[in-house]
């Protein structure tokens, strides 16, 4: 029930409207002066008081002030005479919700008590508003807090190297992870340095965009690099990119590093491994190809012998051809061993990869006009002095130029007008792409599916299977891929894509 105090000096008015208002619901208390007004104020509590304006004593306006001071939100209604309108006006300035004219008519309570009401009731709903807003604000305040502590032990506990910038790239966030792989501590780098001076040439060059104008890509996906730590070390990462955008503008960026070091280390493991169950294959394989060999041995020194005998150099030429025949059978079956059983890094040296690919085609240039193929050479003029392993790419080149012009020998359409073509191109990214066609026979699935084995041959006593695995392994070593497409009877396409160095520095970096 709603409390209202009646303060006035005059005892039959506060009779009066104790009676009219207790009749209409309310709990009412008197006082018939300011100073007994203040007291039952302190002990009533009202909501609502009505107060003359003019006692002897403590006047009206005096009350009034005093109530706002121990209660800003009680509602004061001023009981004026006819000549205190001035009063009045100064007591609304005071903060009095209305007044209204003695005698009190009931309407007129009436309406200045709805009045009173309502801004009890805004009062009321304004409270109840601002403590659910504190309570949502909280709330919502409790739950960013609890998303920036998971995200930020997200980013603490990732193993990859996370850094994060603002819009010009200075660094704000800077992980563990990336202390680990970079080598610099969290202090040195949070804005203090930026981004661009973190990343390695490597990895700014992939950041070039394509249209210049040096800025960089807004995204980069995952990226094989490498990354160069504090200390200089060249490091293997995973790198992926994006730079953060909000209504067009550049609000930061940010860099994900996936160190591959004992990812490296356990694919060198594996493929040791892999190698040394091949050599435990190949001791099996050799016998069947060294066997092939010594037939020929043996055949040749037959023929040496009775040529010896019968004092015939015509049979001692044609003997001592098949044993130097099978000595270089045997020398290529050695080192095709020795090549594919011992870890070799690439040896870098300044050379011509187009020139490279001339001698190639000399090498076998006789051999392939005596079987009516023609070579045809398709070299990148652009492709000048680079720095790289030029024995691998020699003995890679040479291994599927030999077997391109087998793969035109051993097809069975004797009608078709046989080439090989060795291309050369050069590609973004540092690399050379070399292509070795041939339109000979081509490969079938079972062909497919074997092709990389210790010992699988389709050349029968002529083949160790080994050429094809050797040139795999050096590819790989050097840092590039090898891949085929091939068609039965239309012939097959070899392509190698192999790194190079632009100085002999950089070579020695990595």
């Amino acid at each position: 029930m709603q409390k209202i105090l009646v303060i006035d000096d005059e005892e039959a008015n506060v009779r009066v409207l104790t009676l009219s208002l207790k009749l209409d619901g309310y709990e009412v208390a008197g006082a018939l002066s300011g100073e007994e007004g203040l007291e039952k104020y302190e002990t009533f509590s009202p909501q609502i008081v009505l107060t003359d304006i003019k006692m002897p004593g403590m006047d009206g306006l005096t009350v009034l002030k005093k109530i706002k001071a121990m209660n800003p939100d009680t509602e004061v209604i001023i009981i004026t005479g006819h000549g205190d309108i001035d009063s009045a006006i100064e007591a609304l300035q005071y903060g009095a919700s209305d007044f209204i004219n003695k005698p009190v008519k009931d309407e007129a309570l009436s309406v200045a008590l709805r009045r009173a009401n309502e801004k009890l009731a805004i009062r009321e709903q304004l409270r109840a508003y601002t403590h659910d807003l504190e309570n949502m604000v909280m709330i919502a305040t409790e739950e960013v807090k609890r998303k920036s502590n998971f995200q930020e032990q997200l980013i603490t506990s990732s193993n990859d190297g996370i850094v994060a910038t603002d819009d010009e790239f200075k660094v704000v966030i800077f992980n563990p992870s990336a202390e680990r792989i970079m080598g610099y501590g969290r202090l040195e780098v949070v804005r203090e340095m930026d981004i661009r001076d973190l990343l390695s040439p490597e990895i700014l060059k992939l950041l070039e965009p394509d249209t210049g104008g040096g800025k960089m890509k807004e995204d980069l996906p995952w990226t094989e690099t490498v990354l160069r730590s504090k200390t200089g070390e060249a490091i293997p990462v995973r790198f992926s990119w994006r730079i953060l955008m909000e209504k067009g503008q550049v609000m930061g960026s940010v860099a994900f590093f996936h160190d591959l070091r004992e990812i490296k280390r356990l694919e060198r493991e594996l493929v040791h491994s892999e190698r040394l169950a091949a050599i435990g294959q190949t001791v099996a394989g050799m016998a069947h190809c060294i066997k092939n060999i010594l037939h020929g041995f043996k055949g040749g020194s037959y023929l040496v012998d009775l040529g010896l005998d019968k004092n015939d150099n015509e049979k001692l030429k044609s003997g001592w051809t098949m044993i130097q025949r099978a000595i270089g059978r045997t020398s290529d079956l050695v080192m095709d061993l020795l090549t594919y059983s011992k870890e070799r890094d690439p040896e870098y040296v300044k050379c011509a990869p187009n020139e490279i690919a001339e001698e190639v085609c000399e090498f076998i240039k006789d051999f392939a006009a005596e079987n009516g193929i023609t070579l045809v050479k398709d070299f990148d003029g652009s492709i000048g002095e680079v720095v790289m392993d030029q024995r691998i790419l020699h003995r890679c080149l040479l291994n599927l130029m030999t077997n391109a012009v087998d793969a035109c020998l051993f097809d069975e359409n004797t009608e078709k007008s046989f080439q090989v073509r060795l291309g050369t191109r050069l590609e973004r990214g540092n690399r050379i792409r070399f292509e070795v066609e041939d339109n000979g026979c081509g490969m079938d699935d079972d062909v497919r599916r074997q092709l990389f084995t210790s010992f699988f041959s389709t050349k029968g006593p002529k083949g160790t299977g080994l050429g094809l695995l050797v040139t795999h392994k050096l590819v790989k070593e050097h840092g590039g891929d090898i891949s085929f497409s091939t068609q039965p009877g239309k012939g097959t396409i070899f392509t190698l894509s192999i790194p190079f160095k632009d100085t002999l520095e950089d070579a020695a970096d990595e």
